[in-house]
């Protein structure tokens, strides 16, 4: 087929691989002997044309041609150049090959100049006929001779005498054989070409030069007119193709022609072995925190400031009363003044002040709308406190308390407006008789209308924690009823790698949808060797962590990306910003996901991260039962294992050193003497909480970096409050006086300042600050810059050198200094000073005034229980 471009009349590159050229230039060759009757050197063939690239003029895009130099066997004395100004036309390129003629020399044209529209008058051996001046603009250069190339012909009428001119029938003969329906001896061919040139070339033998010129140029306007013609008329197939085209049409004409089978052509080649991409870098970038819906409009908020300022409310929370009730605030708000208790931190008592401000006589503890707002809020306390849902009895005996003169019309009337849902649940005693058969009375003496009831209890919950404890539920069962098979291979290759508890935490998930995994801070080496062995066998597997610093410890590689290996956080997994993509479902696309402190797990972000896993996938919940619960509703963990319903993986590996052995009693409920020879451990007995303080920014400040070699920014100190004379508060002040003096020009904090920032409930992350302006204050969280409003600085961040355990949860530092001032001894538990221990990898002081209440906690003290209806809604779904 033809490679000849559209717009000019060298071939663009890879025309010498055009399969047919060969054949077509020996053909040529032969019409050129049979009407110049000369013999000529074998023209340089399609597969050698690459040898002659480099003779191409600079700037030209010419490649070999297939014709050879035809001109030399078809010319014609006297005339044969101004018939020949044609003869390029033919030519799949202007022939450059061994055995051309010399033709004329060329001028030194600049690089890239396209000479095909007219010729060099001054080139030595360039004839008047050369021009082609008569073209009109934008005529296709194809339509004219090119004088640069060595080998061709001048454009122009040449010396007949000069060895090689181009000769009338050459280069149109060319043209014919390459191109069907062209103007040479080729099939479809014309009139022109070869037997054309020569006729003329003979009728002009006698005639005077100018009669020549005037021959030629005639001869150049048919050519012109007929080139124009084939462009209009029909391509035939195939033709003029190239890429992927050109290598589709010959894999067709392989088909057809019996050359290859079809499958081996058209078939899709095997899919490479599945891989884990890795996760692209991401450049550190300032991240705003996050932002709740729009805020309310300015007028709203001004009607609600005149609402709260007429009953005699702080002015100050009238945004968020117009962010809870939404449009028309105000009215609202006047109607019922109890709604005041939607805002957090507002006390009933101050509620009803406000009612009996604007209502006057009209307010009485029976209002209705009294005894509503106070079911509400006792439902949101409850929550705070880690409850999904509470026992009527509880709830109705909260509202006696709270003035409530008729506790269950508050409780009726509240879920009349559906503000509150209720459950009953049954429940499973020992000793309670089993459910029955239809139609089975259980009694020989015919008396059996009467069935015996089994026990149950009436729960009352906000709606939306229970739906999301529901949809927890549903979504646990489908992970164990449901485990894929699929991959199966490739679990047994991951499990093939592993050993002790990491291969037989491999077994267990290789075939169940949802495994538990249970150790202390050595353990969680297990499921990382897990997560690496999945990667390794070709399966998508990543890890999350309840905060930064525990994605730090579980990485293959502690300095490396944790991106890069798969570990993330569960709040970055859920918002999209860690983790892997999802499919056009919204599932995540992963066949294996490890949740790393599950404990810290409140039902509604298990339920976000179960609902988000394919049909198939494994989920591995794995974390230390000892700690404290989460933050927020719910004791997911905690319900799993005693529900059941799936494997659990115990590990045996425990967490060494002197820390370890005290960590690991507490956890059985002993406070055990344990020897530090290495000062490990340290207590210091203070007498009040003025000492408590004092002591502890000695420790911080001198002692820990001089005796133990811990700077102060490595150092945590834990205590159980916020308020107190030695709660969070007033340890930071002390400790920001000592290590980071400065006025607290930005909202109270001075950069260096360590605080801790918290996004969201329930979650909390250390930093720093780093600077102020006009779009907050700018912290670095984990590594990467957060940037917190200014109207959102007071709730959202708080000073850092001290926090709580719950606070502290997920995280550990090289030395921490636990504080316990007398008035904490009600605040202690076991779950509470096994967390609070257990955040020291190297150091922990104990700043301790609570004398016999410390071990007694420990000893005594169980986690506060938490109602939940996770066990209930599981047991009949995965029996």
């Amino acid at each position: 087929m033809s490679t000849e471009p559209e717009a000019t009349e060298k071939a663009g590159p890879g025309t010498p691989d055009t399969p047919g050229n060969a054949k077509r230039g020996e053909a040529a060759g032969a019409d050129g002997r049979a009407q110049g009757g000369a013999p000529r050197p074998e023209a340089g063939r399609a597969d050698d044309g690459d040898a002659t690239q480099d003779m191409t003029a600079p700037g030209s895009t010419g490649a070999p041609t297939a014709t050879g130099a035809d001109e030399a066997a078809v010319g014609a004395a006297g005339t044969g150049g101004a018939v020949g100004a044609g003869g390029p036309e033919g030519t799949e390129n202007d022939a450059e090959e061994p055995g051309a003629g010399p033709g004329g020399p060329t001028d030194g044209d600049e690089p890239g100049a396209d000479p095909a529209g007219s010729t060099d008058g001054d080139e030595p051996g360039a004839g008047p006929a050369g021009s082609t001046d008569g073209d009109e603009p934008g005529t296709d250069p194809a339509e004219s001779t090119d004088s640069d190339e060595p080998g061709a012909g001048p454009a122009g009428s040449t010396d007949g005498d000069e060895p090689g001119a181009g000769g009338a029938g050459g280069p149109e003969g060319a043209a014919g054989a390459g191109e069907p329906g062209g103007d040479g001896a080729g099939p479809g061919g014309g009139d022109g070409g070869v037997e054309s040139g020569a006729d003329e070339g003979s009728a002009a033998a006698g005639k005077s030069e100018a009669e020549a010129e005037l021959l030629a140029q005639r001869v150049e306007r048919e050519r012109i007119e007929r080139r124009k013609a084939e462009r209009k008329g029909p391509i035939d197939s195939g033709t003029k193709l190239s890429g992927k085209a050109a290598d589709l049409l010959a894999a067709v004409r392989a088909v057809e022609s019996g050359a290859k089978p079809a499958a081996t052509v058209f078939a899709d080649p095997a899919p490479a072995p599945r891989r884990p991409a890795p996760e692209p870098a991401r450049r550190a970038q300032p991240v705003p925190a996050p932002v709740g819906p729009a805020g309310p409009a300015p007028e709203t908020v001004e009607a609600v400031r005149r609402v709260l300022t007429e009953g005699g409310a702080p002015d100050a929370l009238a945004p968020q009363i117009a962010a809870v009730l939404g449009e028309g605030a105000d009215g609202a708000l006047r109607e019922d003044p109890w709604q005041l208790l939607r805002v957090a931190g507002v006390r009933p008592e101050q509620a009803d002040g406000f009612a009996r401000a604007l209502l006057g006589a009209a307010c009485g503890p029976d209002d209705e709308r009294r005894g509503r707002a106070m079911t509400v809020w006792l439902l949101e306390q409850a929550a705070v406190a880690g409850h999904t849902a509470l026992e009527l009895p509880a709830l109705v005996a909260a509202l006696g308390r709270q003035g409530v003169p008729d506790p269950d019309a508050a409780v009726q009337g509240t879920l009349a407006e559906g503000e509150a849902l209720v459950f009953q649940d049954a429940l499973d005693e020992p000793g309670a008789p089993a459910p029955e058969a239809p139609g089975d009375t259980g009694d020989d003496t015919g008396d059996g209308d009467e069935e015996q009831e089994r026990p149950v209890r009436v729960l009352v919950g906000l709606e939306r924690y229970a739906l999301a404890e529901e949809s927890l539920a549903d979504g646990l069962a489908r992970l164990v009823n449901s485990p894929s098979g699929e991959t199966g291979q490739a679990w047994e290759a991951a499990a093939a790698g592993l050993s002790g508890g990491a291969a037989e935490l491999a077994r267990a998930v290789a075939g169940h949808g949802l495994v538990l995994h249970t150790g202390g801070e050595a353990a969680r080496a297990e499921p990382a060797a897990l997560l690496g062995a999945a990667r390794a066998a070709g399966l998508r597997a990543f890890a999350a962590c309840h905060t930064p610093d525990g994605r730090r410890r579980t990485a293959p590689r502690p300095d490396g990306d944790p991106a890069e290996q798969a570990v993330g956080t569960v709040a970055g997994l859920l918002s999209g910003a860690e983790g892997p993509g999802r499919d056009a479902d919204g599932a995540l696309e992963l066949d294996l996901l490890i949740v790393l402190d599950a404990p810290q797990l409140d039902v509604e972000s298990a339920a976000m991260l179960v609902e988000s896993l394919p049909d198939g996938a494994r989920l591995v919940l794995s974390g230390d039962p000892g700690v404290l619960w989460s933050a927020g509703p719910g004791r997911v963990f905690a319900d799993l294992l005693a529900a059941r319903v799936c494997p659990v993986a115990v590990s045996r590996v425990p967490d060494p050193g002197p820390l370890g052995e005290l960590v690991s009693g507490v956890g059985v409920g002993e406070l055990n003497q344990v020897a530090a020879p290495g000062k490990e451990i340290v207590i210091v007995p203070v007498r009040d909480a003025g000492e408590a303080v004092h002591r502890t920014v000695q420790l911080v400040a001198d002692s820990v970096p001089r005796a133990i070699g811990v700077p102060a920014d490595q150092t945590v100190v834990i205590t159980p409050g916020h308020g107190g004379a030695a709660g969070t508060r007033a340890l930071n002040t002390a400790l920001k006086e000592r290590l980071n003096p400065g006025p607290g020009r930005f909202g109270g904090f001075d950069p260096g300042d360590r605080i801790v920032h918290s996004p969201a409930p329930g979650r909390t992350v250390p930093g720093v600050v780093v600077n102020a302006d006009a779009d907050g204050l700018h912290l670095t969280c984990a590594g990467a810059p957060v940037v917190v409003p200014r109207e959102r600085v007071e709730g959202g961040v708080r000073h850092g050198w001290a926090v709580t355990a719950h606070q502290a949860v997920g995280a550990r530092w090289p030395a921490a200094v636990v504080v316990l001032p007398g008035d904490a001894a009600q605040a202690l538990s076991r779950p509470w000073v096994y967390t609070a221990f257990g955040r020291a990898e190297r150091h922990l002081s104990v700043v301790h005034g609570v004398e016999q209440a410390l071990p007694k906690a420990v000893a005594e003290v169980p986690p506060k229980p938490r109602t939940t209806r996770l066990q209930t809604l599981l047991r009949p779904q995965t029996s």
